[in-house]
């Protein structure tokens, strides 16, 4: 069931948010919705991840994901 909602955001916030909702073909009600859910969705995922999983998380340096990733992406160019 859709409902209304009134939000009071700045204006050019709302302009670009408008523009980019028509470039992607979908609405600025949608775009929100969209976005809502996935902020949701993403916290609720979070709580849900085990104590081992947030202990490891960050242990790898962001340096070592790049190259690691690069280098994986040489190699399906092949």
């Amino acid at each position: 069931m859709d409902v209304k909602l009134t939000l009071k955001l700045d204006e050019d916030v709302i302009r670009k948010a408008k523009q980019f909702a028509l470039n992607h073909d979908t609405s600025l009600s949608k775009l929100i919705e969209n976005y809502l859910n996935k902020l949701t969705n993403d916290l609720q995922n979070e709580e849900h991840v085990t104590p081992i999983v947030k202990e490891l998380t960050g242990i790898i340096e962001e340096s070592s994901i790049q190259s690691y990733l690069q280098a994986r992406l040489q190699r399906d160019k092949k």
